[in-house]
C-alpha cells in the first residue's frame, strides 16, 4: 500500500486540520482528493495506492480531513460546518503548500466545495473530476442519506459495522467484493472507547438532519459555468439516487468536453479504487496532470 505522511494546519479560528501527503513527482500537477459529508482523508487510500503503481508518473495527492472529521478537530461552533467554511479551510492548506493549481476530486460534498472555490479562486482549479455530485442534487438522495445518518446503530465490532453497511448499501452496490466492504467500514468508522463510530463530529448528522427536505435544495448552475474550459469528468453511481442521469447530461450540453462515466454496480458514492472505473480516472489523471 502506499506510504503516506500525516500533516496539520491551523485554521483561521484556531482548529487543527489533517490532511495526508503521498509523495509524488513534482513536475507533474499534485491531485487534491475531498471526501464527503462524513468521510474523511483514509477514503482516498486505495486510490492513492493504485495511481501510484500504475499511473505514469504519479502526481503528488492530498487527502483532506475537513473540520469534525478524522484526525480534525471538531468544531466549538457546529455552525462552520458548511460549504463555505470548508472551501476557506482549502484555501489555507493550499496557500500553506504553495500549489498555485491542482486537479481535484471531489466526492459528493467535496464537489459542492469545488463549486464554491470557483466561485472565489477559479485560477486554483486545473481539472476536476466530480464523484457522483452536480449542480443538482436529487430530493430521494439527500433524504436516503438523511436515513441512513440519523438512524445508525451503536456498533460493538469491526464485523457488526461490515454488516450494518452491507444492511443499507448492500442492494445499490453488488460490484463490492468482501474486501471492498471491510475497507469502507474500516474509513467510515473507528475504534473509540470499545465501540465502533463514525469517524466525524456527530454534530454533523445532527444538522443534516434538521434540512427541510420537502423541497430540492437549490441548484448550483451559476457557479457550475464559472468552472474555466478545462480538463472534466464526471462519475455517476449506476445506482445512485442523488445524482440523475439528466444532471449529468446537462453538464456536458453545457461543457461539451466533460468526460461521463458510470461506475457499474455501485451507488452514491461510488468507491473510485473499484473497477474498471479506476481505470478510466487513471487514464483520465494520466492525461492531464502532466501539464
Amino acid at each position: 500500500m502506499a506510504d503516506f505522511e500525516q500533516h496539520f494546519i491551523q485554521s483561521a479560528d484556531g482548529l487543527s486540520l489533517g490532511y495526508r501527503v503521498y509523495a509524488g513527482d513534482p513536475a507533474r500537477m499534485p491531485l487534491i482528493c475531498l471526501p464527503g459529508l462524513t468521510r474523511n482523508a483514509r477514503d482516498f487510500h486505495q486510490l492513492a495506492t493504485l495511481l501510484t503503481d500504475h499511473a505514469a508518473a504519479a502526481p503528488t495527492i492530498v487527502s483532506v480531513d475537513y473540520r469534525g472529521r478524522g484526525t480534525s478537530d471538531r468544531a466549538a461552533d457546529p455552525a462552520t460546518y458548511n460549504i463555505s467554511t470548508e472551501c476557506q479551510d482549502l484555501l489555507l492548506l493550499l496557500d500553506h503548500l504553495k500549489i498555485d493549481k491542482a486537479c481535484f476530486i471531489g466526492t459528493s460534498r467535496g464537489g459542492l466545495i469545488l463549486h464554491i472555490l470557483t466561485s472565489v479562486a477559479p485560477e486554483r482549479i486545473g481539472c476536476v473530476i466530480f464523484n457522483d455530485v452536480g449542480p443538482v442534487l436529487e430530493i430521494q438522495g439527500l433524504r436516503d442519506i438523511r436515513s441512513y445518518l440519523t438512524g445508525a446503530p451503536a456498533l460493538t465490532g469491526w464485523p457488526e459495522a461490515v454488516r450494518h453497511l452491507k444492511s443499507i448499501h448492500g442492494r445499490g452496490f453488488p460490484a463490492l467484493q468482501e474486501d471492498d466492504w471491510q475497507d469502507l467500514a474500516q474509513s467510515i468508522y473507528v475504534d473509540r472507547d470499545d465501540r465502533i463510530t463514525a469517524d466525524c463530529d456527530p454534530a454533523i448528522a445532527r444538522a443534516f438532519a434538521t434540512l427541510p427536505l420537502e423541497e430540492p435544495l437549490p441548484e448550483l448552475w451559476a457557479q457550475f459555468d464559472q468552472f474555466a474550459d478545462i480538463p472534466m469528468m464526471v462519475v455517476r453511481g449506476e445506482n445512485s439516487t442523488l445524482l440523475s442521469e439528466a444532471t449529468v447530461a446537462e453538464m456536458q450540453a453545457r461543457r461539451p468536453r466533460l468526460r461521463a462515466v458510470v461506475a457499474l454496480g455501485q451507488g452514491h458514492a461510488p468507491l473510485l479504487h473499484v473497477e474498471p472505473l479506476a481505470r478510466d480516472i487513471i487514464s483520465f489523471l494520466n492525461s492531464v496532470t502532466g501539464d
